[in-house]
């Protein structure tokens, strides 16, 4: 691999990973240039990032200097030639009421972005720089949104609003939309929400606060407000639905359906995740997801092998492999960390490797991520939507949860299980099984 600022060819059948920018040559010179200061700015050495350079297709390509079959991102903070650190950050719901908190650096957030297993492309209205920066300082404020909460889970019951504010899950008549997400944040404990609208509500507050109070864009911040608004229910459609395309019932007519903040990154490789990312870990047993709240655990990437604890269980964040062990132990009758604690089954380390498969190669975790827009290419041109990290089609979000109507996980699908298909793993005790491929 050459590094920063060499120029190489792609090899034939070659598949790009990390960042890529496709654009009109004429372009290229410039994007270099601002690329390389971009880096310099936040800390990351010259010697770290490799550039593959093809300028009769207009195709920029940087990834981490690392061996192509590398794509785990989970331990990036802690390789000290990176020497990545927390930064510090202000959250404000209110108009006096500030705090800081300590979340994830812009800096982590672009390494994992360049590091092989996954491709973000940046081409047409994003073909710039600043359209890469606004997007990672963007995924910071949704992580910084997810580090400190405590809403209360449902379990299995109805969801809970603060009907000051909310009816259903859909703002009351004559309540700002901004408002209303504010207050799910400063009286957390009026709200009894499930992992899906939780991880939803953290989005739409993350992009509406960065907007509207760190980027202070007007112009952005009526674009996200209208979009969210466009149907008059904010929580619905948030993410692209084709997302949910391995659900029961799931109707390919309406696969077109955008998210209104968010796109979809297919085929990730295991343990890549970068921080900001939806992800979704699904439970596979047959019967334990068969619980209303327990299909499966949606959850937002925070950085540092940390993922969100929406409901204070776990000092506001669980590791991969607290995370894993989780949704794994559903099966075991284990909904209660300390209640049930002697249902546990221990995990071995070739277990968790196993669990850190998709479905289809017998683990928990989905091989989509879902990650926000490139809404700074939105004031390049006079268009609607913003330009996609990946755009893919959507489907439909079922209406009743998003209303929270009902609170639950988002269900996997009805799988039937093969009895010519089991994981070799069960042989070591885990109980898990070879699903079809629903990516």
């Amino acid at each position: 691999m050459l590094v920063l600022g060499a120029a190489t060819s792609a090899t034939p059948n070659h598949v790009d990973q990390g960042i890529r920018f496709t654009c009109q040559r004429r372009q290229l010179p410039e994007i270099k240039a601002a690329m390389l200061g971009y880096l310099r700015s936040l800390g990351i050495p010259d010697d770290v990032v490799a550039l593959d350079e093809r300028p009769a297709q207009g195709v920029l390509v940087y990834t981490l200097d690392t061996p192509g079959g590398e794509t785990s991102t989970l331990d990036l903070a802690a390789r000290p030639n990176l020497a990545i650190s927390s930064e510090l950050v202000t959250l404000s719901s209110e108009p006096e009421a500030t705090s800081s908190i300590v979340t994830v650096s812009q800096k982590e957030i672009l390494l994992a972005l360049l590091q092989h297993g996954r491709l973000t492309e940046l081409k047409g209205p994003a073909c710039s720089v600043d359209v890469l920066a606004d997007h990672v300082a963007l995924r910071q404020n949704i992580v910084a949104w997810a580090e400190n909460l405590r809403w209360r889970w449902p379990n299995g019951g109805p969801a809970e609003w603060n009907q000051d504010y909310w009816k259903r899950g859909t703002p009351k008549r004559g309540v700002e939309l901004r408002d209303a997400i504010d207050d799910v944040f400063t009286h957390q404990s009026a709200y009894a929400i499930g992992c899906y609208t939780a991880t939803k509500l953290v989005v739409v507050k993350g992009v509406l606060d960065y907007y509207n109070r760190v980027r202070e864009s007007p112009e952005l911040a009526h674009l996200v407000r209208a979009r969210l608004l466009s149907d008059h229910e904010p929580l619905y459609n948030v993410e692209p639905a084709i997302a949910w395309r391995f659900e029961p019932g799931f109707d390919p007519k309406e696969a077109a359906r955008p998210g209104k903040l968010l796109s979809i990154v297919y085929d990730v490789a295991p343990n890549n995740f970068v921080p900001g990312d939806w992800v979704y870990f699904l439970n596979t047993d047959p019967a334990s997801s068969k619980m209303t709240g327990y299909e499966g655990s949606n959850a937002i990437y925070l950085g540092g092998r940390r993922f969100d604890d929406y409901y204070g269980e776990n000092n506001h964040a669980f590791s991969y492999e607290e995370k894993l062990d989780e949704v794994f132990q559903w099966r075991n009758g284990v909904f209660n960390r300390e209640r049930d604690a002697g249902k546990r089954q221990p995990l071995a380390e070739r277990d968790l490797a196993r669990l850190s498969e998709s479905p289809r190669h017998g683990g928990l975790v989905k091989a989509w991520r879902i990650a926000p827009d490139f809404f700074e290419a939105s004031t390049r041109r006079n268009t609607s939507p913003p330009t996609s990290v990946n755009r893919a089609p959507a489907d439909r979000i079922l209406a009743g949860e998003a209303r929270g109507i009902v609170s639950r996980s988002r269900r996997g699908p009805g799988y039937r299980v093969n009895p010519n298909s089991t994981s070799p793993d069960e042989s070591a005790g885990l109980n898990v099984r070879v699903l079809p491929d629903t990516q």
